[in-house]
This record gives structure tokens, sequence and C-alpha cells, in this order.
């Protein structure tokens, strides 16, 4: 099942600027790279697909709505597990029913290109930490080792470019549950462990194997770009890495860095500031007006009209 596709509206700015700037980063190291492609592609797609597409209910926070400590919707969420699953059933035992047995990349990629979108972006890895790809990082909680038995970064990225669009990947910082993110949020952030061990190797293993056009970080919000060593990896991504001279990246990389630096600012999400900007900006929106991914218990009340959509659309465009 396809688990909420989400289209992207970007407005046409005033300048062609591509300005990463996160705290020890000069924006001079990044402005030579070219940004003519994204400067081009107004309107892109976002598909939020992982093991929560299997419980579908809620949104795609579903593990964290069901055993957060914080959580909202927490009643809802404990009643569905109640009523349709066993009562020790746990979040991993979703895994083998996330089968993928629908997905054709050659049929999703000819579905975006006729939709008119010039760029495609894929969860590579939600909050919930599995990942869409066989991650060296991510032993047995991957796509290739349980569920789909399958690639699916690699396939989609190939038949999305297959068709001459751009492919870029969203990556979650943060872990909801990961024994050592939460070993270092209880250190204040003074350790990193998860950054070394998990974070920053998936980060550079996407980029080296899957060359990505579009870095989409996200889950940075509860620690500073130092915690993350996003300075660093940014760095590296836009001097040495393969993608160097035309990979463009968000504005989520530290919780005092959204909406300040980033090759595009997106702000939070829905983002539409309603005026002309200097900087280049990306409404990243959804369908759904409740949730970035499917979600079984959606009435059609729930979903944005085609006028809605295309007002949104010509607003962010012109």
């Amino acid at each position: 099942m396809l688990d909420g596709l989400i289209y992207f509206r970007r407005k046409a700015t005033m300048e062609i600027r591509l300005g990463i700037a996160v705290t020890a980063i000069d924006t001079h190291l990044i402005g030579k790279h070219s940004t003519k492609w994204f400067d081009e592609a107004k309107i892109g797609i976002f598909i939020h697909w992982g093991l929560f597409s299997v419980p579908s209910f809620g949104s795609e926070w579903f593990w964290w709505s069901w055993k957060g400590k914080e959580a909202t919707h927490k009643i809802e969420t404990k009643a569905f597990m109640k009523k349709n699953y066993r009562s020790n059933y746990t979040y991993a035992d979703f895994a083998p029913d996330f089968t993928a047995e629908f997905f054709n990349a050659t049929e999703w990629a000819d579905v975006f290109k006729n939709s008119g979108a010039k760029y495609v972006v894929l969860t590579a890895k939600h909050h919930e930490g599995y990942t869409n790809w066989p991650s060296a990082y991510s032993y047995s909680w991957n796509s290739l080792a349980i569920g789909p038995k399958k690639d699916l970064v690699g396939q989609l990225g190939a038949a999305v470019r297959e068709k001459d669009l751009k492919f870029g990947l969203y990556h979650s910082l943060y872990e909801w549950f990961h024994p050592l993110y939460l070993r270092d949020k209880r250190n204040n952030f003074q350790t990193q462990d998860f950054v070394r061990a998990k974070t920053m190797p998936e980060l550079y293993e996407l980029v080296n194997v899957y060359k990505p056009d579009i870095i989409w970080s996200d889950g940075e919000w509860e620690a500073e770009d130092t915690y993350w060593n996003s300075t660093e990896f940014i760095a590296w991504l836009y001097n040495d890495s393969p993608v160097k001279d035309t990979v463009v990246t968000n504005d989520r990389w530290g919780k005092s860095v959204r909406c300040k630096h980033g090759g595009f600012l997106g702000c939070n999400d829905r983002y539409n500031p309603g005026i002309l900007q200097k900087r280049k900006w990306e409404n990243c929106m959804t369908i759904d007006k409740k949730s970035w991914g499917f979600r079984r218990e959606a009435n059609l009340k729930d979903y944005l009209t085609i006028e809605k959509l295309l007002l949104t659309m010509v607003e962010t465009i012109r």
C-alpha cells in the first residue's frame, strides 16, 4: 500500500541562493554549488512509507502514540491495539506484514512523471528507526532483512531517475526508542554515542550509495546541531561528497537551526509565509489534513479538495 503521497510546493524566489550556514559553516563554502535544477523544479512528491503503514492508524507517529510517555492520542491507539491485536503484540511484530507486495517502482515513477512533479522524496528512515534500505547500521531492522525483502530506496531511486526526475531522501536524525539515543538524552546530550554509531554512519551511507539530490533531514528538535555533528556532515556533503555539486538540503539540523540555515527553508510543516522571500523555501504539506501517512480511519472530508490543492499550489509558486 502506498502510504501518504504528499506534495511539496516551492515558491520561486528573488534570487538563486544556497545558504547553508549552520554554526561554523560559512556560506561561501557552498555558494559555488548550482541549484538550477531546484530553482526550476516547482513541484515535488513526498512519500511517507514504513512499518507504520501496516497498522495505518492515527498517523506515521503510531508507535509513539502507542508507547510514548508524552504521547497524544494514546487512548485511541491503545484501544485500536486492544481491538485488533493480541495483548503481547510489539511494534516489531508489524515488520513481517510490511510486505510491499504491490510495490512496483516503475509504475510509481510513471505516476510521478505524469503528475508533472520534478522531484520525489522518500522516507528512507522515519522516527521508528526502520530503514527502507539495507543499512549496515540497522541490523535486522531494515527492508531487506525483514518485511519486503527489498531495497526500497534503491529500486525507487533507479526508477525515478529513469524518468528524468530528481530523487531525494528523508532521514530522521533521532529515533524515539533507540537505547543509545535515550541514554544520550539522559546525559543532556553531552554524549554522542547514538550519533556516532547510528545517525551519521547512516547519512554517509545514504549519500555514498544512493547519491540523493536532496537530503531532507528531520527529527532534530530535541538537541542542538553540535550534538548531531551537523556542521561536519554538511561541510563534507557540499565539499567532498559524490553529490557536492548538485545536492540541496533543508533546514532541520538542530533545534536552533530550523528556519535560519539551509539550502532551502522549510521552517515548520505546511510553511507558507504569504509574501515573497529572499531565500529558497518549500511548502511541505499533506493531502490528509491530519497525517503525513495513510490512515485507515480517514474520511473524505479529512482530505484537501482539488480546489484547495490548486489554490495552495498557485499561492506557493506564483
